[in-house]
């Protein structure tokens, strides 16, 4: 079952030079119990695209056209006050940065009261108690003591689990884990993500996974969706992308992974388009090994490559 459609998302941003758009028609779903990942470099639209699923967006943003389906219901129509009853209560946010994502003058208690107060309206004990869980769901060793502790005396990868405790507490249905393992060693990395995979499997939360890292997917995602300058443009269940990438981004990105196997390691030329700059047809062409002339005029639709896999390239207009 879909808890999450995207569906022709289009949003821009109010410059001094006029309206750049950012995102074209930018279309993913998730599912129930899954992990999603969004997959790209940096600038591609990830961020903003999940950023807009909460409404937490720039004053200079504009979303033009698309659809939000929460549970069958348009984000987009709600109001600010009926989006308070979503953000943090039904889906919530793993920010970027643990470092600088908790308030260093307050308690880790206080920071998970002040959460469970507003979003389950418990206080007292009873507040206490699912604070003190919610620590404890995350491994946190030492919860109780934990629990008085300043952010300041926890490492990266605790500061991070506080703030995976703060989602845990409200029960939401979604988690935006917006690259979450960032500035955190290869062994929290792990650590990190395989809570983030227990917390799917006991809890059923659905998990909406932000990277750039194709190793961290691989392991953790259900299906993957490949952005590149505001589009989507390969999208496949984890399993069928990586035995059959089909975009000529995709293969580049899987084929720029460090390997133990000794095997050349490929670089793609350039850099990705800013929203400033004005690309005919494919944006990806000026990259692209395979470009040939339609991709240069005409913006490549979604060719359905295989079962519930589909990539935006002209290559398999054939097919």
């Amino acid at each position: 079952m879909k808890i999450l459609e995207v569906n022709n998302l289009n949003l821009g941003f109010k410059t001094e030079n006029g309206f750049c758009q950012a995102l074209y028609d930018v279309n993913f779903a998730l599912e129930k119990g899954k992990t999603l990942a969004l997959v790209g470099e940096s600038g591609c639209g990830k961020s903003i695209s999940a950023m807009s699923i909460l409404k937490l967006l720039p004053k200079t943003a504009q979303i033009t056209k698309g659809q939000i389906l929460f549970k069958k219901q348009d984000l987009l129509t709600f109001s600010e006050k009926q989006m308070h009853g979503i953000r943090g209560a039904q889906i919530a946010l793993i920010p970027q940065d643990p470092m600088t994502s908790l308030n260093p003058l307050y308690t880790i208690e206080n920071q998970l009261l002040e959460v469970i107060k507003i979003h389950q309206n418990l206080h007292g004990s009873e507040a206490k108690k699912k604070a003190l869980e919610a620590l404890e769901m995350v491994q946190i060793p030492c919860a109780a003591e934990r629990l008085k502790a300043y952010p300041h005396e926890f490492s990266g990868g605790m500061k991070q689990r506080a703030i995976i405790a703060m989602a845990l507490a409200c029960h939401a249905e979604i988690l935006i884990a917006d690259e979450p393992t960032t500035a955190l060693d290869v062994t929290i990395q792990a650590q990190i993500m395989k809570l983030l995979s227990d917390i799917k499997t006991q809890l059923g939360t659905s998990v909406l996974l932000i990277t750039h890292d194709l190793g961290l997917v691989g392991e953790n995602a259900d299906e993957i969706a490949v952005m590149y300058a505001g589009r989507v443009v390969e999208n496949a269940p984890s399993k069928e992308f990586f035995e059959h990438p089909n975009h000529p981004y995709s293969l580049a990105l899987l084929n720029s992974i460090p390997s133990n196997r000794g095997k050349h390691l490929e670089t793609i030329q350039g850099q990705p388009p800013t929203i400033h700059q004005h690309i005919s047809g494919c944006r990806f062409h000026p990259r692209c090994k395979c470009c040939f002339e339609p991709c240069t005029n005409n913006i490549p639709p979604n060719f359905v490559v295989a079962e519930n896999h589909t990539s935006a390239c002209f290559l398999n207009e054939s097919l």
